[in-house]
Formats: structure tokens, C-alpha cells, sequence
């Protein structure tokens, strides 16, 4: 299949029913399956199905230095870590600011996997002096989430699996798809509700992700695109690369300019929007503490851009909030638009920029003196409201403290927004680590 005229690799069916596909991220991908709107209530109230990070490659580490390396590289401790399960690793330049971040899967004791991540430590080891041996595979990760989604899985496998533990992995055989053992799951998610992700070799992507599809029918399954990939992310309370900030290594030449990683510096979401100088990428990047993952930093180890951020670790001055919108403010952002003169720049639903939009900045004031910045403006269906992230000053983040959001293009027609900080992350459902397995019905009649 192609996109005019562009091989790409496909990890999805061709369903005829879904309007509209988008080439993004080294593969074919839904924009939208079954509506924004449909899909956006999907992780509430259903089962939320997508494949949006398919295509960036499965990169396997191993040897009897990849557990080091990749301590030299992550603020995490990687050594307190059981086999068999996941963490989220986060991965900073020389000043402190995220260069990516992503899943890792530990499978044996020198043995790891990163996932959807940046190819930062691939171009690391061009570098080190450690014995580690890198390999890449094109997977599908496709992402079932929501309160019906176990029994949408136990479904497809017939077996129960609940006790897939938050973080766990198991292999599992998707019948008559591939060989036993070939697809794995794992308990993990950024919808902030009960979520698992299945991953295995790409070439079986769409017939897994239709075999899903079809055993979710009548638990409220949605195909859900990039379209509403941000809306997920937002309320759920997971800052995210390339969506809410950018990598900083848009800064680092040796990469930008390296052949192997061209696609990526060119990757969509690179694109600088909002209110904020489009010249300054300090305000697109993110200290860890910056996006509220500073607690996943351990002193207790060397690793690239530890001195920033032990620095910062002292007094950390900004951390992410979850900013509401004055609904009167937004409603005047569209009034504009049949009125002469300048109009404000328009939203488009439900994420403006359209996803991924990590360039997109907007300043943050009080009295007229900045205090933060702004990404991506999302609208909750399920909520009705406008809310972006925004990484604020500490002594500004309390919940209920009004701020201004100056919403628009750096050099053109400014409106400021009136917005609040409210609580994060702003979905107030049971969240995937706390979430009561035992209220899930169960998918199968019998257990195996």
C-alpha cells in the first residue's frame, strides 16, 4: 500500500469504512477510524484501539554491557528492574532537557528492549565504549484501553489474563494469527484508565488489530487515529514527546545531520507554532522535572545530564499543570472569525495543532508577567471543556490559580485566553495501576 505514490509500511487493515488514514511516524496509521468524538469517550466508557505507535522501531540491547549502558544514558535506576517487566525510561542531552523517552522491557539479564522511542541511544552507542549489541525489528503496537478492555482481550485469546500485573508481560498466541508465543502483552498505557499494549513482528499488525477489532464488538470498540491521540495524552496526564514538547535533539547537530536519523528530524511535530518566538526551542523542551518525572530520577548513578539536573533537583522551578480554559474566551476565538479584520487563530477539534504537535507554544501570564508555557489546546468531548498542559512556575501551579494563556501565532493577532489550573491529570477515573481487575467481567466462559 502507499500514500501517494510513498511506500510506507502498513500495520493496519484497509477497512472501507474509515475515512481517513495519514502517513506519520515510518508507517500507515487511522487519522480517524469512528469518529473524534466516538473515539475521544472511547478510554471512558469502552475500549480504545489504535496503532499509532507502530512504525518506530523495536531496538534490542544486549551483552554483558547493555544493562550499563543504558544506566549511563537513563535518570532511572535500570538495575533494581525484574525480569519480564517494563519501565518508563527517560533520557536527557548534556543541559538536562529530555533528548527522548520511552518503554523499555528487560527479557533476561543483559538482555533489554526500548519501544516508540527516538533513536537517541542508537546514536549513543556509536560512541561508547561498552560491549552492547544493537538490533532493530519493525513491530505493531497496537493500544487497547478503556473499562471494557480486558474482556475485549480475554475475548481475542481466549483465556482470561487478569493476572497480567501493571507493568507485567506475558506471551500470548492470538489464535490463528502467527505462531504461539509470538505476540506479547503487557498491562501498560497513557490513557490514564485500565489499558495493555500487544506488540509483535509488524507483518501480523492488521490482522491482530482486526482480530481486536471484531472481539470487542458490542463492548463499545473504537478505532481510534492521531486525530485523537493528544485528547489520550492530555486528560491522561502523560506529557509526551513530539506531541506536548520536543526532544532536544533538535539542538544536538551531530544528530540532526546524521543520515540514518534524517527522517526524524524531519519528523512531523517538529513544526514551531504558538504564541512564543517560534526561534525559541527552550520553551519547547522539557527538564524531566519540568514534566513531572523527576521523582524517576536516582542520583545513585552516572548518566548523561546528571549535573543539570542534580542542580535543578535543589528548587525545581516549573512543574506540568492541566489548564482550564474560560469557555467565553474560546466561544470569542471563533466569533472573530465572521467579523472583519484579523481573525484569532481558529481551534480545530478536538487538538489544536492537529497531532503530533510537540513545536506548539503558547505564553503563560500573570499580571502581565510570564509564569509558563502552554502546548497543545485540546477539547475534552467528555468533559466539554478546552485544557492544555502547561508547564508552569511552582508557586503557580496550586489548583484554582488564575492565568492568562495568550493564544495565537508569535508576530499576528493575539486573544488572552483567561484559563485555571486544575487538577492533574484531569481524567477522575481509577487510573491502570489501581484499577479493580476483580469489577472486570470476565471475556470467557472457562478458564485455561
Amino acid at each position: 500500500m502507499s500514500i501517494d505514490n510513498v511506500p510506507v509500511l502498513v500495520d493496519v487493515p484497509a477497512y472501507p469504512d474509515v475515512p481517513t488514514y495519514t502517513n506519520l511516524v515510518g508507517g500507515l496509521h487511522i487519522w480517524e477510524g469512528d469518529g473524534w468524538k466516538e473515539e475521544s469517550l472511547s478510554w471512558k466508557i469502552g475500549t480504545y484501539l489504535a496503532s499509532n505507535l507502530s512504525g518506530p522501531q523495536e531496538l534490542t540491547l544486549r551483552g554483558p554491557g547493555a544493562q550499563e549502558f543504558l544506566s549511563r544514558l537513563s535518570i532511572n535506576n535500570v538495575y533494581k528492574w525484574k525480569v519480564g517487566t517494563s519501565k518508563h525510561l527517560v533520557m536527557l542531552d548534556d543541559n538536562g532537557y529530555i533528548a527522548t523517552h520511552g518503554l523499555s522491557v528487560r527479557d533476561n539479564e543483559d538482555t533489554f528492549r526500548h519501544l516508540a522511542s527516538w533513536p537517541w541511544p542508537i546514536y549513543k552507542a556509536e560512541s561508547t565504549d561498552l560491549d552492547v549489541e544493537l538490533t532493530v525489528r519493525n513491530i505493531f503496537l497496537i493500544q487497547v484501553a478503556g473499562p471494557t478492555s480486558l474482556q475485549v482481550l480475554e475475548r481475542l485469546l481466549g483465556e482470561q489474563v487478569r493476572d497480567v500485573a501493571f507493568l507485567a508481560i506475558k506471551d500470548v498466541t492470538v489464535p490463528g494469527i502467527g505462531e504461539a508465543g509470538e505476540v506479547e502483552l503487557s498491562r501498560i498505557g497513557m490513557a490514564g484508565t485500565l489499558a495493555y499494549e500487544l506488540r509483535g513482528p509488524l507483518e501480523l499488525g492488521p490482522r491482530v488489530f482486526d482480530a481486536v477489532y471484531q472481539a470487542g464488538q458490542g463492548l463499545g470498540i473504537k478505532r481510534s487515529g492521531w486525530r485523537t491521540y493528544v485528547v489520550n495524552h492530555t486528560e491522561g496526564g502523560f506529557p509526551q514527546i513530539s506531541c506536548t514538547f520536543l526532544p532536544s535533539v533538535y539542538e544536538d547537530d551531530g544528530f540532526m545531520t546524521h543520515p540514518q536519523f534524517s527522517l526524524f528530524g524531519n519528523a512531523a511535530g517538529s513544526e514551531r507554532t504558538g504564541s512564543v518566538d517560534h526561534q525559541d526551542l527552550r520553551a519547547r523542551f522539557r527538564t524531566p522535572f519540568e514534566a513531572n518525572w523527576g521523582w524517576m530520577a536516582k542520583f545513585d548513578h552516572e548518566f548523561i545530564g546528571r549535573a543539570a539536573l542534580e542542580a535543578e533537583a535543589v528548587k525545581p522551578p516549573r512543574k506540568t499543570v492541566t489548564l482550564r480554559w474560560n469557555k467565553e474566551d474560546v466561544v470569542d476565538v471563533f466569533r472573530s472569525q465572521f467579523e472583519p479584520g484579523e481573525e484569532y487563530r481558529n481551534f480545530e477539534f478536538p487538538t489544536t495543532p492537529q497531532s503530533p504537535a510537540g513545536g506548539h507554544a503558547d505564553l503563560v501570564t500573570i499580571d502581565g508577567k510570564p509564569v509558563g508555557v502552554s502546548s497543545t489546546a485540546v477539547y475534552s468531548y467528555f468533559y466539554r471543556e478546552m485544557i492544555s498542559h502547561s508547564t508552569i512556575d511552582l508557586d503557580k501551579a496550586e489548583i484554582g490559580t488564575e492565568v492568562v494563556v495568550h493564544w495565537g501565532e508569535f508576530g499576528k493577532r493575539i486573544k488572552p485566553v483567561r484559563a485555571t489550573v486544575e487538577r492533574f491529570p484531569y481524567l477522575d477515573l481509577p487510573s491502570n495501576k489501581d484499577y479493580d481487575i476483580d469489577s472486570v467481567p470476565s471475556g470467557v466462559t472457562s478458564t485455561k
